[in-house]
């Protein structure tokens, strides 16, 4: 009688303790067919308009990016559209890993040592409500239009958001856990890289999630006010000249490369703590 009530209860812990296969396609299919329904929404509204400007057609803004892949946009010193995501995500690549070591050593720091929490508390307080975007004409001011202002910027962005994912999830971590740890003669420098970095890794990954969509946000229009190349940039010059389907064409790869970085990202929280269902 036990056995049987037992295999019934042990197979229903098993599956939901991970999705199958089946569940993970039905997702993949989900989520295809909701792109492919917003699709069709946007072809058909567009041949309502009838006007290419306002809105084109999903054919003509995938032949348009089709073309400017291999075609440089200004043709005269202008780049196509795979130099300017490679220039974009260049930036996006060394402010993000910049900001991001930076707010886990901030973090893990006023985790640890109660003098340095009260002392960057505040500051990391009122840095974080503020707009990267509102930073822009002063890093222009210090650093020039180059490669530099751009890294600053993307670096100031993600900084605050990393530090307090990181803070959290720190302070998340089970206090029996860490005083299992220090039992066993672990000293506490030992306790906060083996054990409590290690409990907040998923808390840390979701923050740096975060902090990637406002790092594409900030060097978009970083590119729009002050580059001479970028996705932002490129939009801003179609616009300029009425190239709508270019500029669906420069959103629809940011889409693509923002959508890339995330999946990256949910699959190192997937390594990191394989409970987590994404």
């Amino acid at each position: 009688m036990t056995t049987t009530t037992e295999a019934p209860a042990a197979g229903a812990a098993a599956a939901g303790a991970a999705p199958g296969p089946s569940r993970s396609w039905r997702r993949v299919w989900t989520g295809a067919g909701a792109i492919a329904l917003a699709l069709v929404l946007w072809e058909v509204a567009a041949l309502v308009i009838g006007d290419s400007v306002t809105l084109p057609t999903v054919t003509e803004t995938a032949r348009t990016l089709a073309e400017y892949l291999r075609k440089p946009y200004p043709e005269v010193q202008g780049r196509t559209l795979v130099a300017d995501a490679l220039i974009s995500t260049g930036r996006i690549l060394a402010g993000f890993l910049l900001g991001t070591a930076a707010g886990l050593v901030l973090g893990a720091s006023m985790a640890g040592v109660r003098v340095i929490r009260e002392l960057a508390d505040p500051i990391i307080a009122i840095m974080r409500p503020l707009p990267p975007i509102a930073f822009i004409p002063l890093l222009v001011v210090w650093f020039g239009i180059g490669e530099t202002s751009k890294i600053a910027l993307i670096f100031f962005g993600v900084l605050p958001i990393v530090t307090v994912a990181t803070l959290g999830a720190l302070d998340a971590v089970p206090p029996d856990l860490l005083n299992a740890s220090r039992s066993l003669g672990a000293s506490q420098l030992r306790t906060m890289l083996h054990v409590r970095l290690r409990a907040a890794v998923p808390g840390v990954i979701t923050g740096m999630r975060i902090a990637m969509g406002g790092a594409w946000t900030a060097i978009i229009a970083a590119e729009m006010i002050a580059a001479t190349g970028g996705v932002g940039y490129l939009i801003l010059q179609a616009g300029n000249y009425l190239q709508t389907p270019l500029i669906f064409s420069g959103i629809a790869e940011i889409a693509v490369l923002g959508f890339a970085f995330d999946g990256l990202l949910r699959l190192l929280l997937r390594l990191a703590d394989p409970t987590v269902r994404r």
